[in-house]
């Protein structure tokens, strides 16, 4: 019963340090105003437009995309429906105490520190195996559900909220190439790390095996790419 609780206890946390931590590094990618990531440019400029908060946007995108894995028969878990609120409530509280990035390289340097960050943050708390973020289960539900693959879905997907938010006024540039492009090998490079470090004696960090990126990234059970 103990080790059961210790392995419960360290799921738990290694959700909430991942959707922290993804709550940052996005709210760091809004401040480097270099451009978001597609489902953040669409959060920004439902938020522009409606006088809210990107957290607030977050959480009700969440919640849509949620109601629309009911005729997918997903069935959504604690770290779902954490997902929903803890980034919000991180990402506005980052933003709250982030200032703008002043200078060019300062810029760069936060883009770039985002990406990492995210990807970190995404492998963190999908390894904890406490169920899907909304947006994941959507595409993982379509997949299933349509017989397509993980790169035409997750495409699709990203390419409609990129387009949705780019015409509501989100944020697109360079950051939102980088983050196409790069998401997947990073997320790939902290599973292999995390493999690693468990093949030398060191827990086992996570194993994002459900996650899929617009450009598509190597998983090792997947649905056909």
């Amino acid at each position: 019963m103990a080790v059961r609780l210790t392995r419960a206890s360290a799921r738990a946390a290694l959700l909430l340090v991942g959707l922290l931590l993804y709550g940052f590094s996005m709210a760091l990618m809004v401040r480097a105003g270099l451009g978001l990531d597609p489902w953040d440019v669409f959060h920004q400029g439902l938020a522009g437009r409606a006088g809210m908060t990107i957290g607030t946007a977050t959480a009700i995108v969440g919640v849509v995309v949620l109601l629309a894995w009911i005729p997918l028969r997903n069935r959504p878990g604690v770290g779902t429906v954490a997902n929903v609120v803890v980034i919000a409530v991180a990402v506005d509280a980052s933003l709250a105490v982030l200032p703008d990035a002043s200078t060019l390289p300062v810029q760069v340097t936060w883009m770039l520190t985002a990406v990492v960050l995210n990807a970190l943050a995404t492998v963190l708390y999908i390894g904890a195996g406490l169920g899907p973020g909304p947006r994941d289960g959507l595409m993982t539900g379509l997949v299933a559900r349509t017989g397509r693959s993980v790169r035409l879905v997750r495409t699709a997907i990203e390419a409609t909220v990129l387009t949705a938010g780019w015409l509501l006024g989100g944020t697109v540039g360079v950051g939102t190439v980088v983050y196409a492009f790069g998401i997947g090998p990073l997320v790939q490079l902290f599973m292999w790390l995390g493999d690693l470090g468990a093949r030398r004696g060191a827990p086992q960090v996570a194993e994002a095996v459900e996650y899929g990126t617009m450009v598509g990234c190597p998983k090792k059970t997947r649905p056909r790419v």
